[in-house]
């Protein structure tokens, strides 16, 4: 007789379970996540893809300093005075296929096309004075203008050129410094100066007026250099960590201006090397001050770091013989009788621009050069070795500024 068992109770199926977002994984891992993104470009468009991943970047100014050590914001491009155009030329690089970097550069208004072309019926001519912090610094030859532009946000403020009191007849310059936690403010450097002396005055983008410091004697600051002296030539400082560096191949000190301040020092320079070029301030990969001199095509790197006693001074630190690479980067091309100039050393990286000495007008090299790793990169070919101003992408405001009505 066959036995009728009941029949099994059938099994409930378990709830879908429920699809992971982006709003699940929580600020920290999200950050955890962009750590690994290559640059900063991708660490944008991956902010913008949604409110939880804008907010996980805007509000942690720890995570935007850790992102600065491990990823160097790019090199886009170069921006070039050239004598006959009324603005300055930008030549975008193109290294290898990086589409974040591409839509960087295609989204930004780098033919400057915001700045006045007129201004009571005559042309205006803008020529680049400084290029930082993704700030244009440009000042009209012809009318009393000066505009800071970012290309990248399009934001341009038109305002007075310092008074003539404090230029005639002195070296000019200008440096831009902005805040690395509000991108979107920022103060214009002038400094004036000649063998005699110095003069600083400083202008903001909330005040836009300017403020002008008093005269400094040379013989106040540095003792050394005395008005006959012969081997002083003006040139442009070099904005290092809140300091602006005056440096020369010849000279036993340097000026110091205190950005803070806007206070005026010297500091001691390296031994003159027979053949060195002018030296150059700037800094390495781990912010620290340095100078670099080119001899031939050499690069002799001296590093400011405490010695055994914990006193602070200029260290030789590397030599990098540059002429086999150069040889291998030229394709047996002739490099006999070219120069190397150092532009600018950022995050430790040196841009420099080789030339042909007897006839510099020829075409000649942008290239780059780690302090860490030794590699020289030739990025591209110029023709205008004097007037070059390397641009390296900044942080944008809208990744930093907190939005007090949506945050």
């Amino acid at each position: 007789m066959a036995c009728d068992l009941p029949p099994l109770p059938k099994k409930r199926k378990s709830p879908a379970a429920a699809p992971t977002t982006i709003s699940a994984l929580g600020d920290d891992l999200l950050r955890e996540i962009f750590l690994r993104l290559p640059s900063l470009p991708a660490l944008v468009r991956a902010a913008l893809t949604c409110r939880s991943s804008l907010r996980a970047v805007r509000s942690c100014p720890t995570f935007r300093r850790r992102f600065r050590e491990l990823r160097s914001p790019p090199l886009l491009g170069l921006f070039i005075n050239i004598l006959d155009f009324k603005t300055p030329a930008f030549r975008p690089l193109r290294l290898r296929p990086d589409p974040d970097i591409a839509a960087v550069v295609r989204r930004a208004d780098f033919f400057l096309t915001r700045l006045p072309n007129s201004d009571e019926g005559s042309a205006l001519k803008w020529l680049i004075r400084d290029c930082r912090d993704g700030y244009v610094v440009l000042i009209s030859q012809n009318t009393n203008h000066m505009a800071v532009y970012n290309p990248l946000t399009r934001a341009l403020h038109l305002l007075p050129k310092p008074p003539r009191k404090i230029c005639k007849e002195m070296y000019v310059e200008f440096h831009v410094l902005s805040s690395e936690e509000d991108p979107g403010l920022f103060r214009v450097i002038c400094v004036c100066h000649e063998v005699y002396g110095a003069q600083a005055a400083v202008i903001s983008s909330e005040t836009r007026e300017w403020q002008i410091f008093p005269w400094v004697e040379a013989a106040n600051i540095e003792p050394d250099l005395q008005p006959e002296h012969k081997d002083y030539t003006a040139h442009n400082g070099v904005l290092v960590n809140g300091h602006i560096y005056w440096t020369q191949a010849s000279r036993a000190s340097a000026r110091v201006l205190n950005t803070a301040t806007l206070q005026f020092s010297r500091i001691d320079l390296p031994p003159h090397i027979r053949g060195q070029g002018a030296l150059t301030a700037g800094e390495t990969r781990d912010g620290k001050l340095c100078v670099i001199c080119a001899i031939r095509l050499t690069l002799v790197v001296w590093s400011w770091i405490a010695d055994d006693d914990g006193i602070e001074r200029w260290m030789l630190d590397k030599k990098f013989q540059l002429l086999p690479t150069i040889h291998a980067l030229a394709a047996d091309s002739p490099v006999d009788g070219h120069e190397l100039k150092i532009l600018a050393i950022v995050n430790g990286v040196v841009y420099l621009s080789m030339f042909y000495e007897l006839e510099p007008s020829l075409s000649g090299w942008f290239l780059s050069f780690c302090l860490e790793t030794g590699k020289l990169n030739k990025l591209c070919h110029v023709l205008h070795p004097d007037s070059l101003y390397p641009y390296i992408m900044a942080w944008p405001p809208s990744l930093v500024v907190l939005d007090k009505v949506n945050p």
